[in-house]
């Protein structure tokens, strides 16, 4: 004991821990039993000096403090720059770098993003060996999602397809913070497509397209956001029911035709014998209207040029046959 306190006495008391990047140990808690605990935690944390991170466009970014290249990023700086200058004019062949109007540039140095942001559209300077860049397309894109087997809400099999259109709304971030933007929003619709069309009925589906488009474009929208992708328009192509499902829906719906095509066919039937009705009781007050409407009969037949000869006989002169067989029979 005495020889540990005496080489602690000999180095000198302890450096002052706050700001010195030094790990406190076990011995210099006075409670080591409160080690594990939330308050000993951060107070290690704030004596340690983590440098602080804070958000930046859905990734994260160190702060201030550690954005330096080096010592060694510096000298590789300035001998890049001596290449530069010392195979002037043919470096600039390597070093002017063009981009479209619809394209962006963003840079690396010695694996860094450059502040700034993407650069473009037009002529922009690189660094050679120690800067890259990638190209970025800003035009809107369009896809289309693979159809999908999906079960609805009412245990129906569909299989549905649908197109989306979208765009890079900023270069810099869709470089930076996913590895492959692209790829990645066509995988996310398709998640997208199988998830909500889950939650609905079929004739939902089928009469709500429009609806459950604006859905799905709306949660694209916000999930590639952090990705720098603007989801502009979501549209479902087709729907695609089973064979046997399709034949019972159009079983079912010629039943119900029927059924109409019946109803109206009785409902017309009523409404001409109510006219026949109506129609007897007008011709029943004048004797003599059923002979204008035998002559109206034989105007129509008349007018049709067909061979068909009608001769109408009286039924008074029946009648008046039928009264005297009757008289001579008593």
């Amino acid at each position: 004991m005495e020889t540990a306190n005496n080489r602690r006495n000999a180095r000198g008391p302890p450096p002052e821990k706050r700001g010195s990047g030094m790990m406190p140990t076990i011995t210099d808690i006075e409670d080591p039993s409160a080690l594990y605990s939330l308050d000993s935690c951060q107070k290690i944390v704030q004596e340690v000096g983590v440098p602080p991170r804070r958000a930046w466009q859905g990734g994260y970014q160190p702060d201030d403090s550690d954005t330096g290249i080096g010592a060694c990023g510096w000298i590789l700086t300035l001998l890049s720059w001596i290449i530069v200058l010392a195979t002037m004019p043919f470096s600039f062949f390597v070093c002017f770098k063009v981009v479209q109007e619809y394209e962006r540039a963003v840079i690396f140095r010695l694996g860094r993003l450059l502040h700034g942001g993407s650069k473009g559209p037009g002529i922009f300077f690189i660094l050679p060996c120690i800067e890259t860049y990638s190209k970025v397309d800003l035009r809107t894109s369009v896809f289309d999602v693979p159809p999908q087997e999906v079960l609805t809400k009412d245990s129906v099999t569909v299989s549905v397809d649908a197109v989306v259109y979208y765009r890079v709304n900023n270069a810099t971030v869709s470089v930076a913070n996913v590895e492959n933007a692209h790829h990645s929003t066509r995988l996310l619709a398709q998640t997208t497509l199988r998830n909500m069309l889950g939650t609905k009925a079929l004739h939902e589906i089928l009469g709500d397209r429009e609806s459950i488009s604006n859905d799905m474009q709306e949660v694209l929208d916000d999930a590639t956001e952090n990705w720098g992708i603007k989801v502009e328009r979501v549209e479902i192509k087709d729907v695609r029911l089973p064979v046997q499902l399709q034949r019972a829906m159009a079983a079912e719906a010629e039943a119900a035709r029927e059924a109409r095509a019946k109803v109206i066919a009785a409902e017309g039937e009523q409404k001409a014998s109510r006219s026949l009705k109506d129609a007897a009781d007008v011709l029943s007050l004048q004797p003599s209207a059923i002979q204008l409407r035998y002559l109206q009969t034989l105007s129509t037949i008349s007018a049709e040029k067909n061979s068909t000869i009608i001769f109408p006989l009286p039924i008074d002169i029946i009648q008046h046959f039928l009264q005297d067989f009757d008289t001579d029979g008593n």
